[in-house]
């Protein structure tokens, strides 16, 4: 689950030990009008969304065109990478997956 203060404010970054990445999922090729809660409410098709985030550049708070979204269960995440990759969200086709722990940069 979603922890304040455990995080990176755009919400990429450090993960506690138990946490599991496969509830978690990276949503990319999105239209820049896309918002937190839009994201939410299309996964929550599938499931209880624990939490959902368009991650935006800084200084402008601009979208990025991605985000990431994390599913209460390692099942509804599943099933949503399942439908929901290459579906049309705002005329664009997203690309949903697992989401990856962030590399090290040491």
């Amino acid at each position: 689950m979603w922890v304040a203060g455990q995080y990176h404010e755009n919400g990429v970054g450090v993960y506690p030990e138990d946490y599991s990445m496969s509830k978690r999922l990276y949503v990319g090729n999105l239209k820049f009008s896309v918002s937190d809660d839009s994201l939410r409410e299309v996964f929550a098709q599938f499931g209880n969304v624990d939490f959902a985030r368009v991650i935006t550049e800084r200084g402008s708070g601009r979208s990025k065109g991605f985000g990431f979204v994390e599913m209460a269960t390692e099942q509804e995440a599943a099933e949503a990478v399942e439908r929901l990759n290459g579906s049309s969200l705002e005329g664009r086709e997203m690309i949903v997956s697992i989401a990856r722990p962030m590399a090290s940069n040491s």
